[in-house]
């Protein structure tokens, strides 16, 4: 294997997006700190990059900055060009350019599994990929206490902890089909691969759900006879994953026994079971976990399971684990309880009409008086069945909608299903949360936060979405 040092010599290198949710500077600190220069190109200027720059700033003396535009000169000269996953690669004139120079395009995660020497669990799908990737790492915690967890997720690019992976400790890694879009055959596949599900998303950039589904498809194309695939027995796209024909071995998750010939793990009257070699065996009795968590974690927790159990967990391991598995930020997080009169939910990180409907089916039911606040920016999705369960579950009057593209959408097919017109529209997210508050019933009130949508007419993404909803909770309280 060729070391940092020998792949970076001679090398000029060009940083494309810097951005501020930390994958470019995790990127360009890694580069500074193998003591190579650097030039940054970003579409924002100097002024709009003023925080992540700073973070680079003792290294200035080796840094270039081509700011407020990207310069066709740059990828000319560059022969190692880095791509910030947020970057279009489709179509993309500058790196059709590149190209042309037979310049090499790699991004943070082909970086990563060029170097990486330690056993690896990558998982990516629509849904759920936050939730089981720290939660494989947390079970695999009680083994190995140093593993690693990170990839998709701002606190924890993949760039940040390269230097710090030794051979004995595992890594698990959230992938996006961003991140997964330029990886080429040369990379060694991971020990443990998952898919958990392929909804409508990203269709803005991937154009159509095969163009997004063969980016999933990457995280398995390397893998070899020994590694495990782990799929979802009911999802519509993983015969599509089958047809690919994947080296390694298969094994899935599935809400109802699988057949016999099937490996893997299934939910059966509230047990769940894990089956191999046409034989199971009782893993858990699942009603306090469906009660703690709702009824649709049990997927994600079905996936973080058998990957502990295939990575060499014994069930004894794994269960005890299971009572104090963590919550994820802004994924239907409780960030405000008063007794059991007030709940507020910040599920900021529902960027998709499914997730929503996820989180309206949990914390409805004839007891609550439920208030749902949604809406935000469109990214080519469908909001028919999002729109028919707001209509099951919320009253009118409590349906809050921040206004953006995605929400003109929603509203469109409201009308559609002649529902009520007695709801508000507001421009902030302070007016919605301020609305919500007037709304209570004193009962038991739950206000869900859960936009179905993406957020960049007004925040910077999810995460920045979910942070401002929080400040806002604070001051109220």
């Amino acid at each position: 294997m060729e070391s940092k040092k020998e792949f970076i010599k001679d090398k000029r290198i060009l940083i494309v997006g810097l951005g501020s949710l930390g994958g470019g500077i995790a990127t360009s600190l890694w580069f500074l700190k193998q003591k190579a220069n650097i030039t940054i190109t970003d579409l924002r200027d100097k002024k709009d990059l003023k925080q992540s720059l700073n973070k680079l700033k003792q290294y200035s003396s080796r840094i270039k900055l081509s700011l407020g535009g990207h310069n066709k000169k740059d990828f000319k000269n560059h022969n190692l060009i880095i791509i910030n996953p947020g970057a279009k690669i489709k179509n993309n004139p500058y790196l059709q350019m590149a190209k042309k120079e037979k310049n090499l395009i790699e991004n943070e995660i082909s970086l990563f599994l060029r170097f990486n020497q330690t056993p690896l669990i990558t998982i990516t799908g629509t849904r759920g990929k936050t939730t089981i990737t720290n939660w494989i790492g947390y079970l695999l915690k009680e083994k190995y206490p140093q593993t690693i967890i990170g990839g998709n997720m701002p606190e924890s690019p993949v760039l940040s902890f390269l230097n710090k992976t030794k051979a004995n400790i595992p890594v698990v890694l959230e992938l996006s089909s961003f991140q997964l879009e330029i990886l080429k055959n040369k990379y060694q596949g991971p020990n443990i691969a998952i898919i958990t599900n392929l909804y409508r998303d990203h269709l803005n950039r991937h154009g159509n759900m095969k163009n997004y589904a063969m980016a999933k498809a990457n995280v398995f194309k390397n893998q070899q006879k020994t590694d495990y695939l782990i799929l979802n027995y009911q999802d519509r796209w993983t015969k599509f994953f089958l047809s690919l024909k994947p080296k390694s071995q298969i094994y899935f998750i599935s809400n109802k026994p699988l057949p016999l010939n099937k490996n893997g793990v299934f939910n059966q009257n509230n047990n769940i079971y894990f089956q191999d070699n046409k034989k199971k065996q009782l893993m858990l009795n699942t009603k306090r976990f469906s009660k703690q968590w709702g009824e649709h974690n049990l997927n994600n927790l079905m996936f973080s399971i058998l990957a502990a159990k295939l990575f060499g967990l014994s069930f004894t391991q794994i269960k005890k684990q299971i009572p104090r598995l963590p919550q994820m930020t802004f994924r239907q997080q409780i960030v405000y309880q008063s007794g059991t009169k007030l709940l507020i939910i910040n599920d900021s990180c529902a960027t998709t009409p499914e997730a929503t409907i996820a989180a309206l089916k949990r914390f409805s039911n004839k007891q609550n008086n439920l208030v749902l606040i949604t809406g935000g920016t469109d990214k080519d999705l469908k909001y028919n069945e999002l729109a028919k369960q707001i209509k099951k579950t919320i009253s009118p009057k409590n349906l809050i909608i921040l206004n953006g593209s995605a929400s003109k959408k929603l509203i469109k097919e409201l009308i559609k299903i002649k529902y009520s017109n007695n709801y508000s529209v507001f421009e902030s997210l302070s007016e919605c949360l301020s609305y919500s508050l007037h709304l209570r019933k004193y009962k038991r009130d739950i206000i869900l936060f859960s936009p179905g949508a993406t957020s960049f007419e007004k925040f910077l993404n999810e995460f920045d979405r979910g942070k401002a909803f929080n400040n806002l909770i604070k001051k109220i309280k």
